[in-house]
């Protein structure tokens, strides 16, 4: 299922989440003061192309709220409502229910995704 999960979501959805994590990248790394913000979204712009197989855990200190807090004003709630939408799509019908939870994760990792880990 991981690979054909993956396959499905790259076609259906993940190339244009993968390339909006990256261009939210190339725009905070404009500044230097941008720079590891650009480079978490680099990071992430992987998982967003390929989810299936990995987990994301949450944790983080003061400065990830600090950055998080920054990133939900300028890029994630359009991301997060971009990958609700998908998802509710998906979830339609049975068939795309698991590509449908994808969505779902990566919509929350939109929203806050400084002080998490990809395993």
């Amino acid at each position: 299922m991981k690979t054909i999960g993956n396959i499905l979501w790259f076609l259906f959805g993940g190339l244009i989440g993968g390339l909006s994590w990256v261009l939210a990248g190339c725009l905070w790394c404009v500044t230097i003061v941008g720079i590891p913000v650009g480079l978490q979204c680099f990071k992430f712009a992987s998982l967003a192309f390929f989810p299936f197989g990995k987990e994301v855990v949450y944790g983080g200190g003061g400065f990830s709220l600090l950055v998080n807090i920054l990133w939900l004003l300028f890029s994630g709630m359009e991301m997060a409502l971009g990958y609700v939408i998908l998802g509710c799509l998906w979830c339609v019908t049975i068939v795309g229910v698991p590509v449908g939870l994808q969505c779902f994760k990566m919509a929350r990792l939109a929203l806050m995704p400084f002080g998490a880990s990809v395993v």
